[in-house]
């Protein structure tokens, strides 16, 4: 190919790149990071927008003449509906605002009882900035608007903070779920089967968690906590689950992963702590009599994180007794999530969504009387299978060697 030629190959493919028609100069947005909505004492909608300072996030905290200034600024507005209340904020703001970098939805306790997500899930996926992918959490005892207002330590971007403590909660601890905006989506239209979101909390004084002086103390008197699973019910929280009832939710959801299981040895409370490495949870149905009757089977497999009593793990009928000890734990746990749903009608596993699958034709006999009548005296057997993988450093407990 000449020269020539490949100058009029290069125009000709000019055409086909494509120009900035729409672009956003980054001094005209305001970066929404979080939106708390609540519900005020007149039915409307009252929302809170956590926007960034991207000058104070940049740097350190310090402003102009010595004083400090904190990361995100917060403005609140009121209407009938989001985009209503939406359009009112931007009377306050110097710049538009822009809902693709929202990575936090949080809902207030009594808007989330009363009236329920539906609407609001609505709206924000009918917004073509707003991302489904959005974690979406419920304010437990609190409003909305405290938990966007509060500032917090280590991070600076205080949505980020609720971010990462849901992630690594569910990685260590197993007690919360981090959900997004399409899990809610999913789960209100899904049969038989109930939604669970994660809660959190202030823990200490609201109007102090507001305040930069909060995050000059090494223990700060305010700070924001993962606390328990909200149980959705067609849209609206109908129940809360804390402790292992918790955890054992999420572990027959096949959502827990990490966690640590302490179990009694010899009359010694707690004298053992099991440290899971991998977990695998499967729900399966079957019709027996004309009744579904459902099976969770759950594979556990760990290492000894920490030994009370001085006992020879190199034994492998020690070893084989620690899993029995361990697997009767587990089980006990999901066995009293399940009671306790079934005591709330609330099929927050999906035992209904198994039931459609396996068996379409009897679900639809099932389902309409399934949460009332069905889910609550629902036959479940749990069988759990515990292994001791590791033993962390050493073999033999110095304890052993104690006099």
């Amino acid at each position: 190919m000449n020269h020539s030629k490949q100058i009029l190959l290069l125009l000709l493919t000019s055409f086909l790149l494509t120009g900035c028609w729409s672009k956003k100069e980054l001094t005209d947005l305001a970066l929404v990071a979080a939106m708390g909505i609540d519900k005020t004492e007149d039915g409307k909608y009252d929302i809170t927008l956590q926007i960034i300072n991207p000058s104070n996030v940049a740097g350190s905290f310090q402003g102009g003449g010595g004083s400090q200034s904190p990361p995100v600024t917060v403005y609140s507005a009121q209407g009938d509906n989001l985009v209503e209340a939406s359009r009112r904020a931007s009377t306050k703001i110097s710049r538009r605002l822009y809902y693709a970098h929202t990575n936090l939805v949080v809902i207030g306790e009594r808007l989330a009882k009363e009236d329920g997500v539906d609407l609001l899930i609505d709206a924000l996926d009918r917004d073509p900035e707003f991302r489904i992918t959005s974690t979406f959490a419920i304010a437990s005892d609190s409003t909305a608007a405290a938990l966007v207002k509060a500032l917090t330590p280590i991070d600076k971007i205080p949505a980020n903070k609720i971010l990462k403590t849901l992630e690594f909660s569910q990685r260590r601890w197993g007690g919360t779920v981090k959900a997004t905006i399409q899990d809610v989506m999913k789960g209100i239209h899904s049969p038989g089967k109930q939604t669970i979101v994660s809660g959190f909390r202030i823990v200490g004084n609201e109007e102090q968690a507001q305040r930069l002086g909060n995050l000059e103390e090494s223990a700060p008197k305010a700070t924001l906590r993962a606390t328990g699973v909200a149980v959705l019910k067609e849209g609206k929280l109908v129940d809360w689950l804390y402790g292992e009832t918790a955890r054992g939710t999420v572990w027959i959801l096949d959502k827990v992963q990490g966690t640590d299981i302490n179990i009694d040895w010899e009359g010694t409370k707690e004298a053992i702590a099991y440290q899971t490495v991998r977990q695998k949870t499967n729900v399966s149905s079957q019709l027996k009599s004309g009744k579904p009757h459902m099976t969770v089977r759950t594979r556990v497999e760990g290492e000894i994180g920490a030994l009370n009593v001085p006992i020879d793990i190199k034994d492998p009928k020690v070893i084989r007794e620690i899993e029995e000890a361990i697997g009767k734990e587990i089980k006990k746990e999901l066995t009293k999530s399940i009671e306790h749903a079934q005591s709330k009608k609330t099929d927050v596993f999906g035992f209904g969504e198994v039931v459609h699958r396996t068996s379409p034709k009897k679900w639809k006999k099932l389902e309409p009387e399934w949460s009332d009548a069905y889910f609550p005296e629902l036959t479940v057997d749990v069988k759990v299978e515990a292994y001791v993988r590791r033993a962390g450093l050493r073999n033999k407990s110095f304890l052993s060697d104690a006099k």
